[in-house]
């Protein structure tokens, strides 16, 4: 992994540089920030530019010389992965990461964006939540008690230090409080006020930021058949999670579903067509409870994108083309006088759906709220 091949964060980039390159590296780095961002492709390339023989003048490493191709088939004998995992059926003690080394390599690969949600899915088992056991930690010390092999240091690459169970924590602490001369822990993290205070005081943090719109975009153009004005909407829908643009790509289905019972809505609203509204609501509930809950949450972006809309700035609005094309009709029934209720009372359904209440009879409830709300210019 090199710096240049994961976008943006060119400030953290420069920071790890100058550590490396005036050997001043500490014992324990914390990068931390949002999840989706790269923070975990961040890790392997610092990783692989401390250990290179040859980092070029661009400041990345080489990308040639044995420790690089090493890293590249992750068969680095001086790096070490620890990950969250998942103790099976079966087993007889808690497990530790080299017990699924197979599965990390095929999920780690080239990835920049990293999701905890996929990671634990892949072990198959329902309700079972990954994390780092104090089997882990045992093992660890063990491995890291023997000296380098082909670099001058050996670094411990640790995904979400925060799953740590507390007696790992404590024993992980020792290892951080006296650490071997020639080792190096870059652990990256989502939510570092959720690591054992004691061993979080002891790390030199690098916080990194979300990713800006237009890198996200940028990604999404670059890597997937998408127009500049979709990948844009994504975006910011995405708030600068990499990870979750890219899942709102494969939920493009889904989308689409949702903008038409939103369009059907606002036109059946308008003509004050009761009946064909109340079988609206019907259609709605039927979908599912935690599918309404998510249309709502659409529905409420459509109308914020709508009444923006009316400002005619484009850089302000982040809408696929379609749902532009739709707005360019419907923006003006949403002004001043209706954005505020209209958004209120999808909130509403939206929280009355979450506690269980009669779907049927809360969409229909919204059906006749907005016959009442569309308020044309």
């Amino acid at each position: 992994m090199k710096f240049s091949e994961i976008p943006g964060h060119d400030t953290a980039k420069e920071r790890m540089r100058r550590m490396a390159q005036t050997d001043r590296l500490p014992h324990a780095i914390l990068l931390e920030g949002p999840s989706g961002i790269g923070k975990m492709a961040l890790a392997r390339a610092f990783a692989q530019y401390i250990q290179c023989d040859h980092p070029d003048s661009n400041g990345d490493p080489c990308g040639t010389c044995q420790s690089c191709m090493l890293h590249q088939s992750m068969n680095h004998i001086d790096v070490q992965y620890v990950f969250p995992v998942v103790k099976l059926d079966g087993m007889n003690s808690a497990p530790i990461s080299d017990d699924f080394r197979d599965q990390w390599v095929e999920y780690l690969g080239n990835r920049l964006y990293m999701d905890f949600q996929q990671w634990a899915n892949s072990f198959g088992k329902k309700n079972g939540q990954p994390q780092t056991y104090v089997t882990e930690s045992s093992a660890l010390l063990h491995r890291l008690a023997f000296t380098s092999h082909v670099s001058r240091y050996k670094i411990v690459i640790w995904w979400l230090p925060e799953k740590m169970n507390e007696e790992a924590a404590n024993k992980m602490l020792k290892m951080i409080e006296e650490p071997y001369d020639d080792t190096i822990f870059i652990m990256v993290s989502d939510q570092p006020r959720e690591i054992l205070p004691t061993i979080y005081s002891r790390v030199q943090r690098i916080e990194l930021k979300r990713l800006p719109d237009a890198t996200i975009a940028n990604y999404l153009t670059s890597n997937f058949d998408i127009s500049e004005a979709d990948a844009m909407a994504i975006a910011h829908i995405a708030e600068g999670n990499a990870t979750r643009a890219m899942q709102a790509l494969n939920e493009t289905k889904e989308t689409a579903e949702f903008f038409d019972l939103f369009v059907r809505l606002m036109r059946l609203a308008y003509q004050r067509n009761v009946k064909a509204l109340r079988d609206w609501a019907d259609e709605l509930a039927g979908i599912g409870r935690e599918r309404e809950i998510r249309f709502y949450d659409y529905a409420m972006r459509m109308i914020r994108e709508n009444f923006i809309y009316n400002f005619h700035i484009p850089e302000l609005t982040y809408m696929t083309g379609t749902e532009e094309q739709f707005s360019t009709k419907f923006s003006r029934f949403i002004n001043e006088a209706n954005v505020e209720k209209i958004i209120s009372t999808f909130n509403r359904a939206q929280t009355d759906i979450a506690g269980n209440a009669n779907g049927k009879i809360v969409n229909f409830d919204v059906a006749i709220k907005t016959i009442m709300l569309l308020i044309k210019k």
